[in-house]
């Protein structure tokens, strides 16, 4: 913050120094995205990449916020902190959000070790808010030990959180749906993990065995070592391998307990949790330690890093191009001169994007302090 005010620098001492107030003013300055936010990030961003980032996503009513509040509570066990973007849905009165996941997490949010920020999507799709990767920065830099992101529970277009998060959960229940349904779902496609919450229910199990299935069938590993019809010697014994082949879901199961990079890409476990009971949550967490080292081991988590940071570039400079060009009154009066011509065919929007990024050069290029 190099044109930092005497109040922001005072912010920035407090927030290096670990006092909780300056961690809750700087959220808002970022979320909102009030005056000097660029320029806190740009400060903190030396001190991103410590904290690891969990995100939870899955349909409505699956139980994210009891899960996550649940996962709050056995890190608090460890002794690490822990920050939670809980993204809710908008309300249609104040713009802001409904508060409804903060308030099942009510169990952990008077815990000094814990920070709950919930967030509205104020129509940004993909599950997440337009803030969310800058609020998890803030929470990195801030050394928070686990951040977990939690979407609005909008169905199968929540693919965002698995661009901001270094291991994706998607929890389910019994009544998901069909299960075919569920291998098309691109939601299904991010998954780290799967976790069939509330599994006490009548088709848990079931819900369970098919995930595995089609983990198994997906994966294309399950028919590899079926010897072909022809030539079989019927008085040999069949290999693991080929046992494992007949057998898909078990296949995934046992694929899903070996994380060595060396030996086959990550394959996700399924899990049964009762969130409510605290039931399962001990494993989730092991499972998303075990991801993690997984990604180290394997160059994957840098793979991902990486990736995040030049998703991050590309955001801010289209976020800076947008309010340079439509907050430019001239440049909005000569766009208003083009219309008639528009409208009577002579020219067409191509043509007048192209002549707009023409003569706003100088609004792109310029550099602001």
């Amino acid at each position: 913050m190099t044109t930092a005010t005497s109040a922001q620098q005072r912010l920035l001492e407090d927030f290096i120094a670990g006092k909780k107030p300056a961690l809750a003013r700087a959220v808002s300055i970022v979320e909102n995205h009030r005056e000097g936010f660029d320029g806190l990030l740009a400060t903190l961003h030396s001190r991103i990449g410590r904290g690891r980032r969990i995100g939870v996503t899955g349909p409505p009513g699956a139980g994210k916020s009891t899960l996550t509040a649940a996962l709050v509570a056995a890190y608090r066990k460890q002794h690490l902190t822990v920050g939670v973007i809980a993204v809710d849905p908008t309300s249609p009165f104040t713009g802001g959000a409904l508060l409804g996941d903060r308030i099942r997490m009510e169990s952990v949010a008077l815990d000094p070790g814990v920070f709950i920020r919930s967030m509205a999507t104020r129509g940004s799709l993909g599950g997440l808010a337009e803030a969310t990767g800058e609020v998890a920065d803030v929470l990195d830099s801030f050394g928070t030990d686990r951040i977990i992101i939690e979407t609005v529970g909008v169905g199968q277009s929540e693919l965002d959180v698995s661009r901001n998060a270094d291991s994706t959960v998607v929890v389910l229940v019994p009544e998901s749906g069909d299960s075919i349904q569920t291998l098309k779902a691109g939601l299904m496609e991010i998954a780290d993990m799967f976790v069939v919450n509330k599994s006490d229910r009548p088709g848990g199990d079931r819900m369970r065995h098919e995930l595995e299935l089609m983990l198994g069938l997906r994966s294309g590993e399950t028919l590899k070592h079926v010897p072909a019809h022809h030539g079989v010697q019927l008085r040999r014994a069949m290999t693991k391998q080929e046992r494992l082949a007949m057998n898909p879901a078990k296949a995934a199961r046992e694929a899903a307990t070996t994380s060595d990079p060396a030996d086959a890409p990550w394959t996700p476990p399924v899990l049964a949790s009762v969130a409510t009971r605290g039931e399962g949550v001990d494993d989730l967490a092991a499972a998303v330690d075990r991801h993690f080292h997984y990604l180290e081991r394997s160059g994957e988590l840098h793979v991902r890093r990486r990736a995040r940071l030049r998703r991050r570039v590309v955001e801010v400079v289209e976020s800076r191009v947008r309010r340079r060009l439509w907050n430019h009154a001239p440049l909005m009066t000569w766009l208003d001169e083009q219309l008639p011509a528009l409208e009577a065919g002579s020219r067409n929007p191509f043509e007048v994007a192209d002549a707009l990024l023409a003569r706003s050069g100088d609004l792109l290029t310029r550099i602001t302090t």
